[in-house]
């Protein structure tokens, strides 16, 4: 089902009252649309502001703005630390195979939720190890987020080649509709898709489709910003180190810390050696978005489940002991279950101090 609003650029209504209100998670598009796996569609009258506020943006990653007058525009919100944003790439990149010459322009605005995000060479390293080679914007200020009223990552907004915009959705899924509308856009624009098929896209690693039938783990956040379900009692010292004892059982979504660590506003920092953080999650696959050390050097860690090494269990950055190291600011897969799904307790464990740790995501 398509929802239907008449929206002109975005929705006047939306940009003011939202702003840069943003969400890393699937749950995002329930704000946005009455059914949350559909496409809301725009009216076809709506004002081609769009191309306006893409062209006049800056700065672009590698190059200048691309030529966007005549195409199909998909424009995709992302960042590149969120598991969310990281499950849509695979379609991405097949849908700039299978359309780029048949008039599909792709364009990326990566606009970060943390810190490291804003380091342009950081993005630029993150987007080739990604296989993102579409244009993609640095819109560190949120200039062109709040132009488009967006609301979380990932956001997808369809321009027809008129510069109309004609869709859009906030979240994760409902690709075969979104693949649907791009080749009506393109059939309108005159451009023949007799010879292109519709393959089934192949989505592996970290950027696999959650388990949504089995995923009760929300996303958590460990800086003291949006700290939420910490397990200790009392809240986490703010921008001071503090020894933390483990609890002594952690109720599901929660989680804690041992050693010493100085908790900041967007994440915590080990200050001493073999220090933890620990966690109790529902759901196939578990991961950590951690900091490498100022002073650049890798850190080892080691994640066990339940107290065991993982096995098969483990993620795509760890191995079957649980061994992993960190050695850029990203996004790392700790676990992914086969078979049933239960309950399960994971603890990471850190070989020497200067890691960070922003946020634990699931899928």
């Amino acid at each position: 089902m398509t929802t239907n609003r008449s929206i002109g650029f975005i929705a006047a209504a939306l940009l003011t009252a939202v702003g840069t209100t943003a969400a890393c998670c699937r749950e995002a598009v329930a704000t946005t649309l009455a059914d949350k796996d559909a496409i809301a569609s725009a009216s076809a009258d709506a004002t081609p502001r769009a191309l306006q506020v893409l062209q006049g943006a800056r700065p672009w990653l590698a190059g200048t703005a691309p030529s966007l007058r005549g195409k199909v525009v998909l424009v995709n919100f992302w960042t590149y630390s969120c598991i969310n944003s990281l499950r849509a790439l695979p379609y991405l990149r097949a849908w700039n195979e299978r359309y780029e010459d048949k008039g599909l322009q792709i364009v990326g605005v990566h606009a970060p939720e943390f810190a490291f995000e804003h380091d342009p060479a950081k993005v630029r390293t993150a987007t080739q190890d990604l296989g993102v080679d579409y244009p993609n914007l640095q819109d560190n200020d949120y200039a062109v987020w709040q132009a488009f009223g967006n609301e979380g990552w990932p956001g997808f907004y369809f321009i027809d080649a008129q510069g109309r915009m004609r869709g859009y959705r906030v979240g994760e899924g409902n690709y075969a509709e979104a693949e649907g509308l791009i080749r009506k856009l393109l059939a309108e624009a005159g451009h023949d898709l007799s010879a292109v098929s519709l393959a089934s896209i192949a989505s592996t690693g970290v950027e696999a489709q959650a388990e949504w039938s089995q995923l009760r783990s929300p996303e958590v956040y460990i800086g003291y910003a949006k700290a939420q379900s910490f397990a200790a009692s009392g809240s986490p010292a703010r921008d001071a180190p503090r020894v933390y004892e483990p609890a002594s059982s952690l109720s599901l979504n929660h989680w804690d810390l041992a050693g010493s660590w100085t908790v900041k506003r967007e994440f915590a920092r080990l200050d001493r050696a073999d220090g933890a953080i620990r966690f109790r999650f529902h759901a196939r696959d578990a991961h950590a978005v951690l900091g490498a050390p100022a002073d650049g050097q890798p850190v080892r860690f080691r994640v066990t489940i339940d107290g065991k090494a993982p096995g098969a269990y483990h993620g795509t950055d760890t191995d079957a002991q649980g061994w992993g190291v960190v050695r850029q600011d990203r996004l790392y897969q700790l676990v992914r279950q086969h078979g049933p799904i239960v309950d399960r307790t994971v603890r990471v464990e850190f070989a020497r101090p200067g890691v960070q740790a922003y946020s634990l995501t699931f899928g």
